[in-house]
């Protein structure tokens, strides 16, 4: 027997501008860690392991946050979870900028970040959802997404700039300092946002119902998906540094520019072009061609470090294109392939699967790149991110648009 769910239309609309420049602020802190990761190593005396252990951490508590918040919204409305989330991530990065001084007190401020985090972006695909007609809902979507990349670029340029002037703990509160603005264009952006509560949730069965077929696929290409991307984005500005520093191609402030430049201002234009892509030519086919391109990025990228400076942020730029484009179609695809009043719920599990592979996918690279011999390290290691893109490839070809 399937349980009914009323739904109470809010009248208004998205500010979408606006959401997406708080989706820009408020993601400025998520690589600050990464960007700063050699001076911390360093710093704080930690082995790659360590490192890509405190990243998982960071990953599984978003993961964690993702699938509470993405219940909550279908309980008390994505407005209220992404006006709430948004304060709570300023908070929780004002204090890692404060406090993160040692691998134990990384882990403690890491996981508050990805606890806070999670709840501004289900939410916020959600409003897009509700707010935005069918024909440019994957367009929509892969504007939000693209803000995020924008934070990222701001994330690591500046962090990278801050901690060749200054030090480490002058870019932990910068970039922390921004997610403030998050807070305050998250409340222009939502306010008068219309949703659909759902005032009764189904039960199991009808759950189980809505992650069957197109849904399922679209779950297990989201799993692969994620454990490329939180590895690559983990590590890439780790093995630019390591080896175009080490080889003083170019200087810490120029590497903080090339690794932001290459890696997302690539990603920002991956995830509208991406959107657009889907809602001309179906989701089916722009799946597959990300997937491809990004198995054949994390296969060869860690053995070009000797191939010279071009090349290689040429080769981060396409893999930086690659692994997030993919993002904003899978999402808006979900949001067609389920009932409103479960879409909550549906994309918090898909979420807590996908981002807890991500949240593993660092600690394997970091654990890969320990075990290697030093010449091979970060080909294997990368190499360990491309059975996601595998995963991703084979659930895309199997679904029927």
């Amino acid at each position: 027997m399937t349980a009914q769910a009323s739904t109470t239309p809010i009248s208004g609309s998205l500010h979408l501008p606006s959401l997406v420049m708080a989706r820009v602020c408020t993601t400025a802190i998520f690589m600050t860690y990464p960007a700063c990761l050699n001076a911390l190593l360093v710093e704080w005396q930690m082995t790659a392991t360590r490192a890509g252990i405190v990243q998982g951490v960071f990953t599984a508590a978003f993961a964690l946050s993702l699938l509470v918040s993405s219940f909550l919204c279908d309980r008390i409305g994505a407005k209220r979870v992404f006006s709430v989330s948004t304060l709570l991530s300023a908070a929780a990065a004002l204090l890692f900028a404060a406090f993160a001084r040692s691998f134990e007190t990384a882990i403690v401020f890491m996981a508050l970040m990805g606890l806070a985090q999670g709840g501004t972006y289900t939410p916020a695909i959600m409003l897009v959802s509700a707010n935005t007609p069918q024909a440019r809902k994957a367009s929509a979507i892969g504007w939000v997404l693209a803000g995020m990349s924008a934070g990222y670029v701001i994330s690591i340029f500046l962090s990278t700039a801050l901690l060749a002037l200054s030090g480490y703990e002058t870019a932990f509160f910068a970039t922390a300092a921004i997610t403030v603005f998050g807070w305050l264009l998250g409340q222009i952006a939502v306010r008068r946002a219309r949703e659909l509560l759902a005032d009764a949730g189904p039960g199991v069965g009808t759950f189980d119902r809505a992650m069957k077929n197109r849904s399922r696929l679209l779950t297990l290409g989201y799993i692969g998906h994620c454990w490329e991307l939180f590895g690559a984005w983990a590590w890439i500005p780790a093995f630019l540094a390591a080896t175009l520093l080490s080889a003083e191609a170019v200087s810490p402030i120029e590497l903080g520019l090339w690794t932001a430049l290459a890696l997302h201002v690539s990603g920002f234009f991956a995830s509208f072009l991406s959107g657009y892509a889907a809602d001309r030519f179906g989701a089916r086919r722009v799946l597959i061609a990300f997937a491809l391109l990004g198995a054949v990025c994390s296969l060869s990228i860690g053995w070009i470090g000797d191939f010279g400076v071009v090349l290689m942020l040429a080769a981060t730029a396409v893999y930086g294109f690659a692994t997030i484009g993919d993002s904003s179609v899978l999402s808006s695809a979900m949001t067609d392939a389920v009932p409103p009043e479960q879409l909550g719920r549906v994309l918090g599990l898909r979420s807590v699967l996908g981002v807890g592979a991500g949240a593993l996918s660092p600690a394997v690279f970091g654990l890969a790149l320990d075990l290697s011999p030093a010449a091979l390290g970060w080909g294997i290691a990368f190499s360990t991110l491309a059975a996601g893109a595998a995963v991703a490839i084979v659930c895309a070809a199997l679904l029927r648009h």
